[in-house]
């Protein structure tokens, strides 16, 4: 919030612009109007549960254990759609997002360090962005544009979409929705082409349970639940509802807008989920216990140029979303190649601009620093393109995908710095006044959350000791030792006054807003 002499904010198009929200006396139904205007934020924040890590992250799953993990993956979702309400809520509440109620709350140190960890987790996904859109370039160009200059085109073609906001707030929701949609068409071709089993498809979603799953299956359902929960995305989502107009004043509108907002998240979760299904699905029907020997001869009697990419052993296929484009276009002709080479292009890009609002709201919040949006891009966008161009000029394709891993042990971690202030701060009834989280919920949230940091430590503690490095094993000690104790800080830091931010302080916040 800006006070008295404060310079005004840069242009934004979520502070510039609000959506009205039409009138409707019966409030005992839903309005579809009411929910139209209400519908964007919660689709721009499921295109966090489509970017590259996720999509890898379906097809590793449906190779390694077939459809054995799909309620892993409806799981994680509807925790997802737990942790997006939480965030909409205190938005809409409060006129706030998450990190300007951080900047109230935390002493000036742990804020700043809650900030580069949330900078963190943003830097790793755009990174997972720019090596998706590479690898997409590569495969629709049969691999006449490098994988270096793939990297390069991101760096230009972020700041081009960027002026799409300049049309206006609805259009470019709009555009956002049709990159869904294409991701939702182009993995649905391949989810038909396949033609995956239905009944094992329904016994792995619903059935909790993996039959003959050992340490690969178990590390890969920890590799969901750190791929789909992203920690930016409920700094982005508490931003995301202030574009609409509502009477926070008005307990009746306020109360209305959390309904329309969690029913719009509901169906945007599930739309995101349903294309998760489709990657997962396909790869779990089209190579789930194949070997490296089998898809090597496909492709070779295919007069596919990639085959040397799998030795001739028995070992189990590995799969990642380069190899995954190519093992297609082997078993299923050469437009599933390019069709998938399109669906990961518009994973990549949109994710891309919705990390880009992530960074701005988040900068903005926790330093209350405006910076212009080509500024904080370029910023942004240099720091992620340089390490994943270095590894795109230097190192090979192998290389370049393995980053994902990394990243998303990267991500795993930052979660606790976007769960433990989403819940303690929605749970102030301070902040929240009668909206504030009730006992069943205080607690669900608190197991939901320890279950999801205990889930995502384990994952990152298997991924370090794979390196077998001493070296390693000292350092991730001692970073792990700091990390905790901050951690502590922000579960101690939940049992705070009513006082802690005043309802004074919240008019003054809101006010300025």
């Amino acid at each position: 919030c800006s006070h008295g002499d404060e310079p005004a904010p840069a242009p934004a198009t979520y502070f510039q612009q609000r959506v009205p929200v039409p009138e409707d006396r019966n409030t005992n139904r839903i309005s579809l109007r009411r929910l139209w205007a209400f519908t964007g934020p919660g689709f721009l924040m499921s295109i966090a549960y489509l970017d590259p890590g996720n999509i890898e992250s379906d097809l590793q799953s449906g190779a390694k254990a077939g459809f054995k993990l799909l309620w892993v993956l409806l799981g994680a979702t509807a925790i997802g759609l737990l942790l997006q309400r939480l965030a909409a809520r205190l938005g809409v509440v409060t006129g706030m997002h998450l990190a300007e109620v951080c900047h109230r709350h935390y002493r000036t140190v742990p804020r700043i360090l809650l900030w580069l960890m949330v900078e963190l987790a943003i830097i790793g996904s755009d990174m997972q962005e720019v090596i998706g859109c590479a690898i997409a370039f590569n495969l629709l160009s049969s691999g006449r544009i490098p994988l270096w200059g793939g990297v390069l085109i991101t760096i230009m073609d972020t700041f081009v979409f960027l002026f799409l906001d300049k049309y206006g707030l609805r259009k470019l929701e709009a555009f956002f929705g049709l990159l869904i949609t294409l991701m939702a068409v182009t993995f649905g071709y391949e989810y038909v082409t396949v033609g995956p089993d239905q009944g094992q498809l329904l016994k792995g979603m619903f059935v909790p349970y993996c039959e003959g799953c050992g340490p690969v299956q178990l590390t890969q359902a920890v590799g969901i639940v750190g791929a789909v929960i992203m920690p930016h995305n409920i700094y982005l989502h508490s931003a995301l509802v202030k574009s609409r107009e509502v009477d926070r004043s008005n307990r009746k509108e306020v109360k209305e807008a959390n309904k329309y907002f969690f029913i719009e998240s509901s169906m945007a979760l599930f739309v995101s989920f349903l294309i998760n299904v489709f990657v997962v699905a396909v790869f779990a029907e089209g190579f789930y216990g194949r070997t490296n020997q089998e898809v090597f001869h496909v492709c070779n009697q295919t007069g596919s140029p990639h085959s040397h990419l799998f030795p001739l052993n028995n070992h189990t296929l590995e799969v990642d979303i380069y190899k995954g484009g190519v093992v297609l276009g082997c078993f299923f002709g050469p437009a599933a190649l390019y069709i998938w080479a399109v669906g990961i292009l518009a994973a990549g890009q949109s994710s891309t601009m919705t990390g880009t609002y992530s960074g701005q709201f988040v900068m903005e919040g926790f330093l209350n620093l405006r910076w212009s949006r080509f500024a904080r891009v370029l910023l942004t966008r240099s720091i992620a393109v340089t390490p994943t161009l270095l590894v795109a000029v230097f190192q090979d394709v192998h290389s370049l995908t393995g980053m994902n891993d990394f990243l998303n042990v990267l991500q795993s971690m930052q979660l606790p710095f976007a769960l433990l202030p989403i819940l303690t701060f929605t749970s102030l009834p301070a902040l929240m006044s009668e909206f504030a989280n009730g006992l069943v919920f205080k607690v669900g949230g608190g197991v939901v959350v320890l279950i999801v940091c205990a889930i995502n430590m384990y994952f990152v503690v298997v991924y370090v000791t794979e390196l077998h490095s001493v070296w390693i094993y000292v350092t991730a000690a001692i970073l792990s030792v700091a990390y905790l104790t901050f951690v502590g800080y922000l579960v101690g830091s939940s049992r705070v006054d009513s006082d802690t931010i005043s309802p004074a302080e919240m008019l003054d916040a809101v006010t300025a807003v």
